[in-house]
């Protein structure tokens, strides 16, 4: 059982049935991380040159031919921030420049297939909402994903020029402390253990092999 199979409790998460006010019974201060603004970004990058680091296994044998590249993570770092809050408006111009780490595959010319790291940089320049001061601060944080089918080896620079495709979302958002209706704890059901019944097909035969009783003429 889980979550996801177990929908016969009414404490636990899933659709709501009814009144939804029937079983509430308490206020629950709770700490989590408030999104106030949120926006998606979505790029093509042509011939961007990106220097492999850490080649493993180490010392291949030039030139390389790329195979493809992609992000090693969902998170982006956020540097070189800048606000600046617009007059008359809730909303700021947020600058930043986003480093995705990036993984790149190759084949060497061992016909030994490697792998190197490398990021991609973004210069972001958007208008989003940002929350007035206060005693705790907000931040900009940035999820990126990233993928390049394409790319040339240049053996003069060792270098790779890829094309990738990019998306990045930049986020204020600030950890808080919110006042939530709740209905109380979840009643967490019983994880069903995975099993492979390796005999179940095998107990079901029958003992003996059914046969056609032999007819008399």
């Amino acid at each position: 059982m889980s979550f996801f199979s177990n929908f016969s409790s009414d404490h636990c998460p899933g659709t709501i049935s009814g009144n939804p006010l029937n079983g509430l019974c308490e206020k629950v201060c709770i700490q989590a991380e408030k999104i106030f603004d949120a926006g998606i970004i979505q790029t093509r990058l042509e011939n961007y040159t990106v220097a492999p680091v850490d080649p493993t296994p180490a010392n291949p044998t030039y030139p390389l031919t790329f195979i493809s590249a992609r992000s090693l993570s969902a998170t982006g770092t956020v540097s070189n921030l800048t606000v600046e809050r617009q007059a008359d408006s809730e909303c700021a111009r947020v600058q930043a420049t986003v480093t995705v780490p990036i993984e790149i595959v190759y084949v060497d010319a061992a016909g030994v297939e490697g792998k190197a790291t490398s990021s991609i940089t973004l210069q972001e320049d958007v208008i989003m909402y940002v929350p007035p001061a206060s005693v705790m601060p907000f931040t900009v944080t940035a999820v990126a994903s990233c993928v390049s089918p394409e790319g040339t080896f240049d053996a003069a620079t060792g270098t790779f020029s890829i094309s990738a495709c990019l998306t990045c979302i930049l986020k204020v958002s600030m950890q808080v402390e919110l006042l939530v209706p709740s209905y109380g704890y979840c009643a967490i059901p019983p994880a069903q253990e995975y099993s492979q019944e390796v005999c179940s097909g095998f107990f079901e035969l029958p003992l003996y092999p059914q046969g056609r009783a032999c007819s008399k003429k």
